[in-house]
């Protein structure tokens, strides 16, 4: 079996609204060519990488239908789906801060979601060996009833509940790599003990309210959330620290059915939206190592929904390297970035301070 590419050239054709940077533009905010940093061309230019080296043609790639209504429901209320659905065909405008949208806002985001619900279903079917879904707009950030961060549907959690209407009973644990806490996920399944939400991101980047160790679940789902905050600087040491020490515990004690990655490549050293200093390689290495977790727990179903990432020119290189990993290619486009970036990881006392974080969240977690 192939690792599964599900894409469609109309998600590339999702529009912001007037934005300079990530300002309303306006007042004293001049407008900027570009507009919002979420923008088609950091996915575009991975979908035409994977083509031009030739690992496109290793992958099965195809498209999906959109999310149906009856799939947004299950995530979503009637009434906010009525409304994004009346503002879109108006001409598009913004339900949530930081998350416009135009005419055909609502029918590209519900491509986007049908792409996941795709991946999700083609891993669990045996149809895949693993599955990587081109989705845009983004989904991790948003809440049942309102968009936030370039989020307009929760696109994993949609996958998700699709998944679970065939198969009742269905544990899958949710890795969220973005460099941005997954708060959007972390809600839906706050109360719900068969979906684990494991979140690594840059403490307070955003939202800066969210995104807290102390914060574990609720309810029945108490202890299926694991908040992971790094600090500002956490270089590809530290990443691969954190997954070993805390994610691959978790995950094995959980023992879930299936893993859906959040798959966002806004940790990179070089983005605008993020003060890490992960790698290609670094997210190679996780991807890897969710791969070989998968193999030994839930039979390798892995399925990856592309999240944040808003380097133009490196995001290509980090999604190449991760669908690299998942096809087992011996394809590679070099990171032409490599040797810069490993000069300017953290030294041994920036690593120690890592090690210390991490010591006290295998404490909290329970996961020594």
């Amino acid at each position: 079996m192939k690792t599964a590419f599900l894409c469609d050239e109309r998600v590339f054709w999702h529009a912001g609204g007037n934005y300079a940077f990530t300002l309303p533009a306006g007042d004293l905010v001049q407008p900027m060519a570009g507009g919002l940093p979420e923008n088609p061309e950091t996915k575009r230019r991975l979908r035409n990488l994977i083509e031009v080296t030739g690992l496109l043609r290793e992958l099965d790639a195809t498209g999906a239908d959109p999310a149906t209504t009856e799939d947004l429901r299950r995530v979503h209320p009637a009434d906010y789906l009525a409304r994004f659905k009346a503002l879109s065909d108006a001409g598009g405008g913004e339900l949530g801060p930081r998350a416009p949208f135009g005419r055909g806002g609502y029918e590209i985001a519900a491509l986007s979601a049908g792409l996941g619900i795709e991946a999700l279903a083609r891993v669990l079917t045996g149809r895949a060996r693993n599955a990587y879904a081109l989705t845009r707009p983004p989904g991790h950030h948003c809440l049942p009833d309102r968009p936030n961060g370039f989020c307009l549907l929760a696109n994993g959690a949609i996958a998700i509940e699709a998944a679970r209407a065939h198969t009742p009973g269905l544990r899958v644990a949710v890795i969220d790599w973005d460099v941005h806490h997954g708060n959007g996920t972390e809600a839906i399944y706050a109360a719900d003990p068969d979906v684990l939400t494991i979140s690594l991101h840059q403490d307070r980047n955003y939202p800066t309210d969210t995104g807290h160790a102390s914060v574990r679940g609720e309810g029945a789902g108490l202890g299926a959330n694991l908040n992971i905050p790094l600090p500002p600087g956490t270089g590809h040491r530290g990443y691969l620290a954190a997954f070993e020490r805390l994610v691959i515990p978790a995950l094995t004690r959980f023992r879930p059915d299936a893993i859906l990655v959040a798959c966002g490549y806004d940790a990179a050293a070089v983005d605008p939206l993020g003060r890490m200093l992960a790698t290609a390689e670094t997210f190679a290495q996780l991807a890897r190592r969710t791969l070989d977790a998968a193999d030994h727990l839930c039979g390798g179903r892995v399925a990856m929904l592309h999240e944040g990432g808003y380097s133009e020119a490196y995001v290509p290189f980090c999604g190449h390297a991760v669908l690299a990993e998942m096809a087992g290619s011996a394809i590679a486009a070099p990171d032409p970035l490599a040797a810069t970036l490993a000069a300017r990881q953290p030294d041994a006392r920036f690593d120690a301070m890592i090690n210390a974080h991490l010591s006290d969240l295998e404490g909290f977690f329970g996961l020594r």
